[in-house]
């Protein structure tokens, strides 16, 4: 049972959003006081149901949000849209308390099931459980979160609950797969369910004291610094630990269905005088060896995907010889995971319909293209434009005015028909004052084959959205190649000199370099020499060539990028030359050259790579990839990720290279295309190369070539072998590393570091663009591989196998961050 707490005088966090379901008309929201967390109605995120109070004496002891319901006694399956961001992780959770609000004392038998857009969730059983969980990475501006009536009693909720996580938190959230909540427990607690404030992401944690006579409590009063899973300290500061001289603790569940689960275990030690050592075993398939629980801190380990043969799974702590104390436990999680059937792939039309209904204060489903008699005021919206599988839009019966929208107009060339009664073509003309007795039609005529079906399938999801939502008025799909105005190249150049980046003469060029004497890489865009100012300061002078296929524009694209974008993990610009017979730039000078001939052995320097950094230098890398994409103000796409694109200083710190060929673009939703597919061979995202849409993701792709490129120490692409994914999947259906390992690393790594760049390089590679993960995840995962690396150095981690195992286990604490 969540029952109320004593009031707290705290305020909301950013981003939550928090439905009272059922509540009355009459309260628009209501601040609950022992969180401070601020309810809204949920009439403005569903479409139907019926508001109903749980009966009397049910509500005693309970929270306001627990006091109302909505039911769904009409319609098969009724959803919420809760807006989100594209590409932010985030926690949903429906609390559904029965309270016998119907009168019909249905609990026992009451079931139904829960949809997170259109993969099944979970199965409520008012009965077992009031409370259900998700996390997943949103692909939308909107989240459908939906109730199917199965048969078994009318579908209801309590509360809706949307709450964004960090980027970092949980790496097994991605883009292609989300989690559900079996359980989550804070051990030898006594403080009922913890929640927020004082988990700052409003994670319920329920309380598991001390009921079993092999443990006992522990507890402390020192102050503990959450840095890894942002855990509550109320959680950190209690744990269970075996009692007497027992050496073992162990966890344990059972569930005959087919589903895969993931554990999180967490663990802080409240003493450091004597050494507390354990080995953790998940059911055999994935161990920890030698653990030690960070003093003060927050520490966890988590397995992969599994499930057993039986159904029966446990987890089990024991001490090893060399520990003066048994192994403690302060909380853990178990979540199963929810497999998504299909990429989301039209979801650019589900925010069009959210925006069209907003527009029009459209109330109810949206069920169909065809809107007339409507009663629709106002302009024509541009919005329609968005629906880019729309065949025919039927807008009679109107009160519509105002000009046609241009781009509606010129939607699918040519093939757009607007007439009144004198079936005149309209387009672009300015239509007459709205009356009840004219009667427009718009109609759009594709030539491709129907897809107005799929449209209709996920407007079947929409209902009445009373405030704007964040959507474009433009067709993101659409962005404009930025162009200038014939005899203003100096465009660049003025905004240029507002940065701290010098301008060099040809002459000062010749004398820096030499006269260009010591020729250290040739590319696309030019030959580069090495150079040193008068400071002493090394350089690389990149010279355009006269065939250069990048051109100008790529010089101007890539001065563009460097100036304004600034991480230690990019190349920095020093300078440019921007004469009419000579364009240069001058960046820092990487002394060690680059990965792709580290690689190769050019040298001799190939074996000096070991695994660690190796795995250090695809972590470098990812950073600056991943600030190009989410820490600029304007995110920009690199479109040429490459292993030779990646250069190395003295220290083989890495940094990403060679922005002649990037782009800017103004949001997650937006893209580019383009005329040409620009990109190296083998490297090329296989959805941008058929397409001419290139995202972030183009990016991701590249990336995990060069993950496997590292990982194998072979080419992309072999002449007779084909391409390196092939290859390496042929490998890991085999389930063995030293196959794709490099020779050259002889066998000196550790399996489940490399396993897991291994499994996030295929993620990266997926075909389907929707199904990568971001540059954000990918930076986590490298961590953790480079974490165990490092663990296993100092003989802390180790597989089961000498490499047949596909099983990987990852550690978290301050040591990997």
């Amino acid at each position: 049972m969540l029952a109320a707490a004593t009031p707290a005088a705290v305020g909301q966090r950013p981003g939550f959003l928090s439905i009272d379901c059922g509540l009355e008309a009459n309260y628009s929201s209501h601040t609950e006081r022992s969180n401070g967390i601020i309810y809204v109605s949920d009439g403005s995120y569903v479409d139907g149901g019926e508001n109903h109070r749980v009966a009397a004496g049910q509500d005693i002891g309970r929270t306001r949000p627990d006091q109302t319901v909505r039911s769904f006694p009409s319609g098969v399956r009724n959803c919420y849209a809760l807006p989100t961001v594209t590409g932010t992780k985030y926690l949903v959770r429906v609390v559904a308390f029965y309270g016998n609000y119907d009168g019909m004392n249905s609990l026992s038998t009451l079931e139904f099931k829960l949809y997170l857009g259109t993969n099944l969730w979970d199965t409520v059983q008012p009965k077992i459980s009031q409370a259900y969980e998700a996390m997943f990475v949103a692909w939308a501006s909107w989240a459908p979160v939906c109730l199917e009536n199965t048969g078994q009693g009318t579908p209801f909720v309590s509360s809706v609950e949307l709450r964004p996580l960090g980027s970092e938190f949980y790496p097994a959230i991605m883009a292609n797969q989300s989690m559900r909540m079996h359980i989550r427990y804070s051990l030898g607690s006594t403080a009922g369910v913890i929640r927020y404030p004082d988990d700052q992401y409003d994670r319920y944690w329920w309380e598991l004291a001390n009921t079993n006579p092999t443990w006992m409590s522990l507890s402390t009063s020192l102050p503990i610094q959450p840095v890894t899973f942002g855990l509550p300290a109320a959680v950190l500061h209690t744990a269970i630990a075996a009692a007497g001289n027992g050496t073992m603790l162990n966890i344990t569940w059972e569930d005959q269905t087919s589903r895969q689960f993931m554990a999180f275990l967490y663990f802080t030690d409240f003493q450091n005088s004597q050494l507390r050592q354990f080995n953790i075993s998940f059911d055999t398939l994935y161990t920890s060896l030698w653990y030690k629980a960070p003093y003060l801190a927050d520490g966890g380990i988590y397995a992969g995907w599994y499930r057993t043969t039986n159904g029966k799974f446990n987890v089990s702590m024991v001490a090893t010889a060399n520990s003066a104390l048994p192994p403690m436990l302060n909380a853990y999680e178990i979540y199963t995971l929810i497999t998504h059937n299909n990429p989301t792939t039209f979801f650019e039309d589900f925010d069009a319909i959210m925006a069209i209904k907003f527009e029009y204060k459209i109330i109810g489903k949206l069920l169909c293209s065809d809107l007339s008699n409507s009663n629709l005021h106002g302009a024509i919206s541009i919005n329609f434009t968005l629906l880019t599988a729309l065949e025919y839009l039927n807008l009679s019966g109107n009160q519509l005015n105002g000009p046609i929208p241009d781009s509606l107009c010129k939607m699918n060339e040519g093939s757009f028909i607007f007439s009144y009664e004198s079936n005149q073509d309209m387009c672009n003309k300015t239509s007459p004052s709205s009356s009840r007795n004219r009667a427009g039609i718009i109609a759009i005529s594709v030539a491709a084959p129907a897809l107005v079906l799929a449209v209709i399938g996920i407007a079947y999801l929409i209902w009445r959205v009373k405030r704007k939502p964040n959507i474009s008025a433009h067709n993101p799909l659409r962005v404009p190649e930025t162009t200038n105005a014939p005899g203003n190249e100096n465009y660049h150049w003025d905004h240029l000199k507002q940065n701290e980046n010098r301008q060099f003469t040809y002459e000062e060029l010749e004398k820096f370099t030499n006269n260009f004497q010591r020729l250290i890489g040739e590319g696309g865009f030019g030959r580069v020499y090495h150079g040193c100012l008068e400071d002493n300061t090394e350089v690389a002078v990149k010279m355009l060539s006269g065939t250069s296929s990048s051109g100008r524009n790529g010089f101007l694209a890539e001065v563009e990028s460097l100036t304004t974008v600034h991480h230690k993990n990019l190349v920095s610009l020093v300078g440019y030359c921007s004469e009419k017979a000579h364009l240069a730039l001058v960046y820092e000078y990487m002394s060690k050259g680059n990965l792709f001939d580290h690689l190769r052995g050019k040298a001799g320097v190939g074996e000096n790579l070991n695994w660690a950094t190796r795995v250090r230098v695809l972590l470098d890398a990812a950073q600056g990839l991943d600030y190009l994409h989410k820490g600029c103000k304007r995110p920009i796409i690199h479109r040429d990720v490459k292993s030779s694109n990646i250069l190395l200083g003295q220290s083989l710190q890495a940094k990403i290279a060679d922005f002649g060929l990037s782009k800017t673009y103004l949001n997650e939703a937006q893209s580019h295309m383009s005329a040409t597919v620009v990109g190296s061979m083998g490297y090329i995202d296989p959805e941008y190369y058929q397409t001419g849409w290139i995202t972030e993701s183009s990016d991701v792709y590249s990336f995990g070539v060069v993950l496997l490129e590292v990982t194998t120490g072979e080419l992309p692409i072999v002449q007779g072998h084909g391409h390196i994914i092939q290859r390496v999947k042929q490998n890991v259906a085999l389930g063995d590393i030293n196959s794709i390992a490099d020779e050259r690393l002889r066998g000196s790594y550790d399996i489940n570091s490399m396993w897991k760049v291994v499994e996030i390089a295929l993620m990266c590679t997926e075909p389907v663009a929707a199904r990568r993960p971001s540059m954000a995840t990918v930076v986590v995962q490298l961590k953790e591989s480079l974490a165990l690396e490092e663990a296993c150095k100092d003989g802390g981690l180790q597989a089961n196998s000498s490499g047949d195992a596909v099983a990987m286990l990852s550690t978290y604490g301050p040591s990997a961050r």
